[in-house]
């Protein structure tokens, strides 16, 4: 039997990531009630590090050795460009990994660059990553399907070299494209929604949508000014933010959110939490600070929208908390469907707001009258290469959906991103929403 010191790096490293995942699940399980919330919000944080930077060490070891030991062989080894080159790709890395542990302690009003520099390193290890295995995966099918020895050395070292550089190069580029697309201010996507049930002295009315803005290590204070802005010249009726607006505690990054006291929509503003406002586990000071802006939460609860022309005329406007809550035991908090709609009927229309697009089936299956569910949560995958999982993790993944007769759910492509500054394969958003009366 082989002990523990014989595996390789690699193994370790894996045995390693699943001792943390477990001691996550016990602390989940067994010490959710036992601690107070700030012991658990850092204990929570430090375990979520220590997990991603042991899974990452396996994808880590393999990066050196692809990009480093390969060439040690060769007649350049010995260069200072290649002295210079073996500091870039462990700088590279060890940014990467520490990417993880700027979010509890380099947050501020404005972002640091070195959280930036760390967050965009992690982005690139992601396509880096993606890239060796699936060029490493074409080589050893091609040698496969062509009869070779996929272990045999007949003179294809040249071919073997130009993977790494390949991979980097393709890296680098992709690399550069998302850090330039997610520089961009967020586009606005205008979709009209027909909502049944709608007075129609309500037609037309606009309600612009914000997801997943994540302030915190990457996103400060000047962007936030900056979608605030964006929303003003839309003038809404109503604006709802949709979950995951920060990733740090209140009394930190309160500087950062003053923005957003210049909302001004004149049907109100509206929030409900996503499951990175658990992580902070600073739900009830974040929930005084919005209140503070005219911001008000929807904590399990609904508020009637009624009609400017009309008095008579509304509708129901309800939001439920993030559902992991539910898995953080976060006293008090957690979804609650029942309690979201308690004196919503059918009788008029019930529009939902729910961070989650799994929250949003959840809600329809439950009560199949709601006519109109906003989430966010996706980010559209955000960079290439997550876009896949997230596509197949998720009920619904980014835009406009028609579920049954009269029910629609719009997923947001989050307005701006988390962690790593990029967008690959997605775009960020603000959603100006115009509900139409049948």
């Amino acid at each position: 039997m082989i002990s523990f010191k014989q595996l390789p790096l690699e193994a370790k490293a894996a045995v390693a990531a699943g001792v943390v995942f477990f001691s996550m699940m016990l602390s989940r399980s067994y010490l959710a009630e036992k601690l107070d919330l700030r012991t658990r919000h850092w204990l929570l944080r430090l375990q979520m590090a220590l997990f991603a930077n042991t899974l990452m060490l396996v994808g880590s070891l393999h990066v050196w050795r692809s990009t480093v030991t390969m060439f040690t062989r060769s007649s350049a080894a010995s260069s200072f460009c290649f002295t210079l080159w073996k500091i870039a790709v462990f700088m590279f890395l060890a940014l990467a990994h520490s990417s993880f542990f700027t979010l509890p302690f380099l947050v501020a009003e404005e972002p640091y660059f070195f959280s930036l520099a760390a967050y965009t390193c992690l982005g690139a290890y992601i396509i880096l990553i993606f890239f060796l295995f699936t060029l490493g995966s074409v080589e050893q099918a091609y040698k496969f399907l062509a009869g070779r020895d996929p272990k045999a050395g007949t003179g294809n070292k040249n071919r073997t070299a130009m993977k790494p550089v390949l991979a980097v190069m393709l890296t680098v580029v992709l690399t550069v494209v998302g850090l330039l697309n997610a520089s961009q201010p967020p586009m606005v996507n205008s979709v009209e929604i027909p909502v049944h049930k709608l007075p129609s002295t309500m037609n037309n009315l606009k309600v612009v949508l914000l997801s997943d803005i994540h302030l915190g290590p990457t996103v400060g204070k000047s962007k936030l000014a900056m979608i605030v802005r964006m929303v003003k010249a839309l003038k809404p009726d109503i604006t709802v933010i949709v979950g995951d607006l920060t990733d740090a505690e209140a009394e930190i990054i309160r500087p950062a959110v003053e923005p957003l006291g210049e909302l001004d929509s004149p049907l109100g503003t509206y929030f409900v939490t996503g499951n990175h406002e658990y992580y902070t586990s600073d739900v009830s000071n974040w929930f005084e600070l919005l209140k503070s802006f005219n911001i008000q939460p929807l904590h399990n609860e609904n508020v009637k929208i009624v009609s400017p022309k009309s008095t008579f005329d509304w509708f129901c406007l309800a939001g439920v908390d993030d559902i992991e809550a539910d898995v953080l035991r976060y006293s008090g908090h957690g979804m609650d469907l029942k309690k979201a709609l308690r004196g919503c009927s059918s009788e008029h229309a019930i529009v939902l707001l729910a961070h989650q697009p799994i929250a949003a089936k959840w809600a329809l299956q439950e009560r199949p009258d709601v006519n109109l569910v906003l989430s966010g949560h996706t980010h559209g995958g955000q960079m290439f290469p997550l876009n896949a999982g997230a596509y197949l993790l998720n009920p619904f993944f980014v835009g406009l959906y028609k579920v049954g007769q009269n029910t629609f759910v719009y997923v947001s492509p989050g307005t701006m991103y988390f962690g790593m500054p990029m967008r690959l394969g997605s775009r960020a958003e603000i959603t100006e929403i115009i509900l139409r009366s049948p």
